[in-house]
């Protein structure tokens, strides 16, 4: 991605503004018209049923922006194809930027994450059997170093990339042998999938999003988040917390079962 930093600090004028960081968009590239595969993402972010309005999803709804959705390519259909880069954009549906790529052998725009420093104009290859490794090359664990940073990673045969898709994430590979592959997911979980997933080379773009300040809870309620309270700050009928000075149990959900020490409700399988 672009190495100059993609934050700005807000003067202080107001209170809220005072300590806002934010992104600056207007280094990203501007709205494509090469590709139209874009359509209007219509359904607000409610937690709640259609039909009775009951709650299902606690702490989401309130917002009414309307935003594009951008189709990303997160299925691999094509065994080999060469891409070059066009240019980086935003996306509001994601926390990682995403990169405007032209297919040179099968003529066609499409969307993909994009890559830690990799810039526009840049060519990139997908492939089963890689003669060499670059930044933002993908091919399967296998034809991959052992040690590699990695990221849009797959873990079954539909070929969907499902890990390691946040912003300024990656993992690494560990091990791969027998047709097994061991990842390290940036949660420090180690799992072993097929070694026939495919993965990208590098670090996901947008490594600073994480010092994003949003200085005011306004911003939050246009994104669709409700306020959260906490159990203490309630009444004794409304949480097992509420209605004491300092909780005075173990840490429970709003019906009493205990959220840590490793509870679970089903029995663990036997191996």
């Amino acid at each position: 991605m672009l190495q100059q930093s993609l934050l700005t600090k807000l003067k202080p004028v107001t209170a809220c503004a005072r300590g806002t960081i934010r992104l600056k968009k207007n280094i990203l590239a501007k709205n494509n018209k090469l590709i139209k595969k874009s359509k209007f993402f219509y359904s607000k972010r409610v937690g709640k049923t259609k039909h009775n309005g009951q709650i299902t999803s606690w702490h989401r709804g309130g917002s009414n922006a309307k935003n594009l959705y951008r189709n990303i390519n997160f299925i691999q259909t094509n065994k080999f194809n060469n891409n070059i880069t066009l240019n980086t954009a935003f996306d509001p549906n994601r926390s990682a930027f995403i990169n405007l790529n032209f297919d040179l052998i099968y003529k066609n725009f499409f969307y993909m994450p994009a890559t830690q420093n990799v810039f526009p104009g840049s060519v990139f290859k997908n492939s089963i059997n890689l003669t060499e490794v670059k930044l933002g090359f993908r091919s399967n664990l296998e034809n991959l170093p052992i040690g590699s940073i990695i990221h849009n990673l797959t873990i079954d045969k539909t070929n969907i990339s499902k890990y390691i898709r946040s912003a300024g994430t990656y993992g690494t590979i560990l091990r791969c042998d027998n047709n097994k592959a061991q990842v390290k997911l940036p949660s420090k979980k180690i799992i072993e999938i097929s070694s026939l997933n495919y993965a990208t080379i590098g670090q996901i773009s947008n490594l600073e999003n994480n010092l994003i300040k949003i200085g005011k809870a306004g911003t939050n309620r246009l994104l669709g988040k409700r306020p959260k309270v906490r159990g203490i700050a309630m009444n004794a009928v409304d949480h097992p917390h509420g209605g004491r000075a300092n909780g005075g149990r173990p840490s429970v959900t709003p019906w009493g079962l205990p959220t840590k020490a490793g509870f679970y409700l089903s029995k663990k399988k036997k191996k």
